[in-house]
């Protein structure tokens, strides 16, 4: 057996001479070199794939299918371990199976363009049209692409993004305005939140090619990420325009109808859209999200209920039935999604989603021990396709204690857009929130809008197309920025937010994640409100922890890395008391919940706002809450939940010993 390697560095060293073995057909040469890596480095997804490459040209099936076996039970998602799977079934001539597969790869990356070609030929033999015409579709479609662009768009589905980027970069260089090559650039813009130059790229495809459907499609959803929404209600009327029954355009037009309140137009394209293909199971969804929304619980139920019957393995219709916080689960729901969760043909996704909505059902039964095995293992799979570092946030707020001091505001004094507006709310997840953001709406001179990621994306800007494991810029870069760019920053804040609002005095931006940028608000709203909702850290973290999120909030899928990020929340909010006394108005969920009117009273004088009896009658209020909480806030506070997360202290060790004296301090 060769030495283990020392290095990283050494590690691709060996995996690249290994891989020019096999590009020479030296399969069994290159195996050598390869099986001692794969005992050194058992989660290198690089070094098992191609043993199982080496293994297969080498007839060694039954290896080969091992070996990808315990890849994809690390790296559930990573396609081309099914296409390796789909290679080996088709030269045993299963070919059920090698359909099986395949699709399961183009399924997690569509770029994969020998899959498509298989699928061609296989589905052919079986004399089904309908998949030979759509592989036939993609294939041609792929093959029409350079092979850089290939290679980029595969790299895109594997998330190597910067990888990507260079590649795509460099490709157009040399080909400036080629419209594949853009739109793929924009897409890894739009996947790291540089969504300006994503919708510039996009732009420019539309205005070089009007009629690339597929590039106006990509611009009307980065135009929804940036909150432009009458810009891209005018772009998803283009699709439909275009091409009057196309069914995808339809509901690319509902989902912005959605986003602009438009709830009524949204739920009739639904009901169209439905009424052609009843079997659409996301579209059943989506039209329970929408009506969940407005607060019509019975009919998203029926909703849900209908998505989950015309796909049965769909874990985000279970997931969103659980996720109203109000349903109980029938025993006949509750065999089937034991059944599918435990099916080898369920997704990741869907296995994820599966059982966060079991946890939520034997929850809901009292078998605790149960539940906290399915939020244990949703965790776990959810996990496995993030890259979370809570050494990574530890360093982040570090370097705000160390930049953002309180001499660097006093030599500020009185920079920023002066407009009194907004009401930041800010906190953790699960935290009251949300409770608080309804208690705020019911005032007449307040409007709630939703969680704004304004801040967020100014943040992107700032900080420039880094990778993770480089220094950033943010929160450095504030020290080199004049009154005047801070003052213009804040004024774009409330530009850019105008369309959230119907003419209220104040506004509510609910972005929670914002507590880890009052230093930059401070700075560009002087004048702007900032609220601390705080929760008892065992309740909070162990909420979050048993919550699946839409998008976002990556350090809530383990016990530790919950349990450290509320910490440095702590340690950083105790920063920004000291350089900023005063600044925000810390409020206690428990406080909220056990004496609301004294609360309510308290927040409105620091808002300087007087009191008003609707406040304590939230739950009449009618606006529309997107968020997990928005059936709980339709309802009167209750304290039955203060110390519900004690149904699971036996379990959450990691999750106490991670929050460390935080565990005292929330």
């Amino acid at each position: 057996m060769s030495q283990q390697p020392q290095t990283e560095q050494t590690l691709a060293e060996q995996l690249d001479q290994a891989q020019q073995l096999m590009q020479k057909h030296q399969f069994h040469q290159a195996l050598m070199r390869l099986l001692p890596l794969c005992e050194a480095y058992p989660e290198n997804q690089r070094a098992a794939y191609m043993c199982a490459v080496c293994q297969r040209y080498l007839q060694q099936y039954g290896q080969a299918i091992d070996t990808l076996q315990h890849l994809l039970n690390q790296y559930p998602e990573y396609g081309r371990a099914y296409q390796e799977l789909g290679h080996i079934y088709k030269a045993t001539q299963h070919n059920a199976a090698a359909i099986a597969a395949y699709q399961a790869a183009v399924g997690r990356n569509p770029a994969l363009i020998a899959s498509w070609a298989a699928l061609t030929e296989l589905a052919r033999q079986q004399q089904d049209m309908a998949t030979v015409q759509h592989a036939q579709q993609q294939y041609q479609r792929l093959s029409q692409l350079p092979k850089a662009l290939l290679s980029v768009s595969s790299m895109i589905y594997e998330g190597h993004l910067y990888k990507a980027e260079r590649l795509c970069r460099h490709f157009l260089q040399n080909n400036k305005h080629h419209i594949e090559g853009m739109r793929l650039l924009a897409q890894i813009g739009a996947k790291l939140y540089v969504l300006d130059d994503a919708e510039f790229l996009l732009e420019s495809c539309i205005t070089f090619d009007p009629n690339n459907q597929h590039a106006r499609m990509d611009y009307v959803g980065v135009l929804q990420k940036r909150q432009k929404f009458a810009k891209a209600l005018e772009q998803a009327t283009i699709l439909r325009q275009a091409e009057p029954g196309n069914l995808s355009f339809e509901s690319a037009y509902a989902s912005v109808c959605v986003s602009t309140g438009a709830f009524a137009e949204a739920l009739s394209v639904y009901d169209r859209i439905l009424a052609q293909q009843p079997q659409q199971a996301h579209i059943h969804l989506v039209r329970g999200h929408a009506l969940k929304t407005i607060g019509q619980q019975d009919d998203a139920i029926d909703a849900y209920r209908n998505a989950y019957r015309n796909k049965v393995d769909f874990g985000d219709a279970y997931w969103s039935l659980a996720n109203l916080k109000t349903y109980r689960f029938s025993d006949q729901e509750l065999q089937a999604m034991e059944a599918q969760v435990k099916h080898e043909r369920t997704g990741l996704v869907d296995r994820y989603h599966l059982n966060f909505a079991l946890g939520k059902a034997y929850e809901d039964s009292g078998d605790y021990a149960v539940s906290f095995g399915h939020y244990e293992t949703g965790n776990r799979l959810k996990q496995s396709e993030l890259r979370y570092s809570a050494d990574r946030f530890e360093a982040d707020v570090d370097r705000q204690i160390s930049t953002l001091t309180e001499s660097f505001f006093a030599a500020r004094k009185g920079f920023g857009h002066q407009a009194p507006d907004p009401i930041f709310i800010v906190g953790l997840p699960r935290a009251g929130s949300t409770l608080l953001e309804q208690i705020l709406a019911s005032h007449s001179q307040v409007e709630g809008t939703s969680e704004l990621p304004n801040i967020l994306a100014l943040i992107h800007r700032l900080n420039g197309r880094r990778p993770q494991t480089e220094q950033p810029r943010y929160p450095d870069i504030l020290t080199r920025l004049d009154a005047e760019r801070l003052a213009e920053f804040g004024r774009r804040y409330i530009e850019d937010t105008q369309i959230h609002r119907s003419g209220s005095t104040y506004f509510i931006d609910k972005m929670p994640n914002n507590f880890r940028h009052i230093g930059l608000i401070h700075l560009i709203l002087p004048n702007a409100k900032i609220i601390d909702a705080r929760r008892h850290p065992m309740a909070c973290c162990f909420s979050a922890y048993k919550q699946l999120f839409a998008e976002g909030q990556e350090f809530t899928y383990g016990q530790e890395e919950v349990g450290r990020y509320y910490k440095d929340y702590c340690r950083l909010m105790d920063h920004w008391d000291q350089v900023l006394p005063g600044r925000v108005l810390r409020v206690r969920y428990e406080a909220v919940v056990q004496d609301t009117a004294t609360e309510v009273r308290r927040i409105l004088e620091y808002l300087g706002l007087d009191y008003e009896e609707n406040c304590l009658n939230f739950y009449n209020n009618k606006r529309s809450v997107r968020t997990a909480s928005s059936e709980q806030v339709r309802k009167p506070v209750y304290q039955s939940g203060l110390d519900y997360w004690r149904h699971y202290e036996p379990y959450l060790n990691t999750m106490k010993q991670a929050l460390g004296d935080a565990l005292h301090h929330g």
